[in-house]
């Protein structure tokens, strides 16, 4: 393998999340730490109130008989209550286990029996009722404390979260430095977080994070200085990924604020209520925002319709010109002025009007939408990582950033790639200790000197950024012996057409390209309506009307592709992909498989009788 780059020197100033909590609230105790909604209302709480409950639930933990580096679940949706009660295990030297409150009671009773967790959190009677269908394949599991609400039967297995605390604050009157000692013994190689992924095949894999791994995490996010004492954080992302772990490390380092809400039909709501300075996203939300924004644009009169592309065309050329780490001047700063006043203003207020930059990750995002975005002087900042890597590895940086890459190692992380195949290979203190019970993946995913196979292919260039062509799984190898990295080309397409959702390029071992497309289901039935066809939208996308309707958007990407790489045919799914379906991780991400074997009489018929050059 070619010798990777020196990485970037990092300082080292952190040993686990704990010690940082204990530090933060030392330095800022009354500087407001998180924001929460209860009812309609927004709450507040300071770093001390939020040090205050984190003990009062780790002394709660320790009252039970946790021991170090024994397992706490989490079987919650993202709320203010997730980050306390992980801080609390953590300071309890416990390590969490998350689980998906979207889980099956099958899954959740795997992933706690796999991980012999004690004790779980559940957030509500919905989640108790899983486990307690499956109590006996979980014979480790001592107690589920409940978030919300109290439960009168099951008073051996079952106990409130305040009953906890209430534990702990009897715990702390007896013994007041009982938390403190516990922290100040936790080692870096302690175990911390057990995060078990969702996968595509087979029972998911539980990766095995270091109190390290978030103390590393949380030293090179402040290295980077991508969070102000002053920034506003608005979080949604689900905490049992390690995307929504990773931030709550950078909100500690900086002591800002974070808002917390993972009710998804509410972000739009909460943006223009929360105003962040700051978010984390995956690239489904930017493209449905994307689409929104260039569908509406179309719609208006002819005259806002031209203002809206003058005002694109002199966006993308500030954009170069701040990409170069310049500003616009003379003729042109006057112009930008214009076009934010008449349009880039109200692309910004969906926002909240005070976004600095947003953080993307978790999955390719197109060039070309993080281009739009930044010539409507929106900046976002795509990452990359693994659950196996604590999830920060590369982001670009608000001074130094290059679009359709993934950016810069973080410091303190080494990157090479293997030459046989392009492959990813990662070496940091962020990396796993490895895969829970499953020593031949641990071997098969590390090297002997520390190096993560990432299973990702990729491209670094003279600046040092790195590109990711594709999943090297995910490679499509046509009959005719051509690869196809079907990302890019699906990325090339959510950019083009504002009526797609989601997109399946295929055509492994088969003689041509086809895809299986979704649609915006909100965009379709406004086409339909203002065609006059009075159908339900899983009719509407079968029209003949519709199949025309976006051609025009595949024979536009054609023409940037290579001849065997063009989709041939598409067929339009009867609705869109989902995570309750099992076509969608928890995450977002397409699991290519799972639809493939799902629609695969709708591919097989695309291929019928038909001939194609893949040459």
């Amino acid at each position: 393998m070619p010798e990777s780059k020196a990485p970037e020197r990092l300082t080292r100033k952190t040993t686990s999340i704990a010690q940082l909590l204990a530090t933060r609230v030392r330095q800022t105790p009354d500087r407001e730490a998180y924001r929460y909604p209860v009812g309609e209302q927004w709450r507040s709480m300071t770093w001390r109130q939020a040090g205050e409950r984190v003990k009062a639930i780790a002394a709660g933990l320790l009252s039970l008989g946790l021991h170090r580096e024994e397992r706490v679940g989490i079987l919650c949706n993202t709320r203010v209550e997730w980050l306390l009660c992980d801080l609390g295990i953590l300071s309890a030297g416990g390590a969490t286990t998350t689980v998906y409150p979207s889980s099956t009671a099958e899954e959740c009773a795997f992933i706690l029996a796999d991980s012999d967790t004690r004790y779980v959190f559940a957030e509500d009677a919905g989640q108790l009722k899983k486990l307690r269908a499956h109590r006996k394949e979980m014979p480790k599991l001592e107690k589920v404390i409940l978030i919300d609400g109290s439960e009168p039967t099951d008073a051996d297995w079952v106990m409130s979260l305040s009953q906890l605390e209430l534990l702990g604050a009897e715990l702390l009157a007896k013994d007041p430095r009982a938390v403190e000692e516990v922290v100040k013994g936790i080692e870096g190689t302690h175990l911390a977080t057990l995060i078990y992924t969702s996968g595509t095949t087979g029972k998911p894999k539980g990766v095995r994070l270091l109190h390290e791994c978030w103390a590393y995490c949380a030293d090179a996010i402040d290295a980077c200085r991508l969070w102000g004492r002053d920034d506003v954080q608005y979080l949604w992302l689900p905490m049992s990924h390690s995307f929504g772990k990773v931030l709550m490390a950078g909100h500690i380092a900086s002591g800002s604020v974070t808002a917390v809400d993972g009710r998804i039909p509410k972000i739009v709501e909460n943006l223009a209520v929360v105003r962040p300075t700051i978010m984390a996203a995956v690239p489904r939300i930017f493209e449905k925002v994307y689409n929104r924004i260039v569908e509406t644009s179309k719609q208006g009169h002819p005259i806002k319709q031209k203002i809206f592309e003058l005002a694109v065309e002199t966006g993308k050329q500030v954009s170069k010109v701040r990409q170069q780490g310049r500003e616009p001047h003379g003729l042109l700063a006057i112009q930008a002025r214009i076009a934010d006043k008449l349009v880039f203003d109200k692309v910004k207020a969906r926002f909240g009007g005070r976004v600095r930059y947003f953080i993307s990750g978790s999955a390719p995002l197109s060039r070309e939408i993080a281009e739009f975005f930044h010539a409507c002087g929106i900046l976002i900042l795509e990452g990359y990582g693994l659950t196996e890597t604590s999830a920060a590895s590369f982001v670009n940086r608000p001074s130094k950033f290059s679009f359709g890459s993934v950016g810069l190692p973080m410091p303190g992380t080494e990157v090479k790639l293997a030459p046989e195949d392009g492959e990813i290979l990662i070496r940091s203190p962020g990396v796993m200790q490895g895969y829970h019970n499953l020593p031949d993946a641990t071997t098969e995913a590390l090297t002997t000197d520390g190096w993560l196979r990432t299973g990702d292919i990729g491209e670094v260039d003279r600046r040092g950024f790195l590109r990711i062509t594709d999943r090297k799984k995910d490679l499509i190898k046509t009959s005719g012996g051509k690869y196809i990295a079907p990302q890019a080309i699906e990325g090339k397409l959510k950019a083009t057409c504002p009526y797609i959702s989601q997109v399946i390029v295929h055509g492994d071992k088969r003689n041509f390209v086809t895809a299986l497309v979704t649609l915006d289901e909100e965009a379709m039935t406004k086409w339909a309506r203002e065609k006059g066809i009075a159908k339900p939208y899983a009719e509407v996308v079968q029209l003949a009307e519709v199949k025309q309707l976006l051609a025009p958007f595949f024979n536009e990407v054609n023409k940037t592709l290579a001849k065997y790489e063009t989709v041939k045919q598409f067929a339009v799914l009867p609705k869109d992909l989902s995570v309750d379906e099992g076509e969608l991780t928890p995450s977002l991400k397409v699991k290519r498989k799972v639809v493939e074997k799902k629609y695969a009489a709708m591919l097989d018929k695309m291929y019928e009788g038909a001939i194609a050059d893949a040459g």
